[in-house]
């Protein structure tokens, strides 16, 4: 071991700061208001809420397609901006990665959810086989 007299090369107790992620400085300067500042995430949140209330008040496929499309938008964003505030969570990567899979995942299972559903995908024709119903 080389460790120098009087240094531990253990990990410390406490951590002591961490950096923010690259891309979280706001949008736009501080002349502007905070939600114009970060209107990246502002206008993200702001499609989620209109489709969760299309999906409430409306056809909650519509609705759900409004909310997978805003996520998609989000992933966008966080893409091709070099600043999105507070939309910066992880790393750009991080970010974009989990963002596209969840609303990928929520457009694709609302194209599919019964019933009529606006996709149809033969390997879910038998699915209720795996588990355990009659086929009709």
């Amino acid at each position: 071991m080389t460790a120098k007299a009087g240094r531990s090369r253990r990990r410390p107790v406490k951590t002591t700061g961490t950096l923010p992620p690259e891309g979280s400085a706001a949008a736009l300067d501080r002349s502007h208001p905070l939600p114009v500042r970060q209107w990246p995430i502002t206008m993200v949140l702001g499609l989620v809420a209109a489709g969760l209330g299309i999906t409430w008040f409306g056809d909650f496929k519509y609705g759900l397609l409004t909310v997978g499309g805003a996520v998609l938008i989000g992933a966008v964003l966080r893409l091709v901006l070099p600043e999105v505030g507070m939309l910066a969570v992880r790393s750009r990567f991080t970010d974009v990665t989990v963002l596209a899979f969840l609303g990928g995942a929520i457009v694709l299972l609302t194209l599919i959810a019964q019933p009529d559903p606006w996709l149809r995908l033969s390997v879910l024709d038998n699915i209720g086989q795996f588990i355990g119903r009659q086929r009709h």
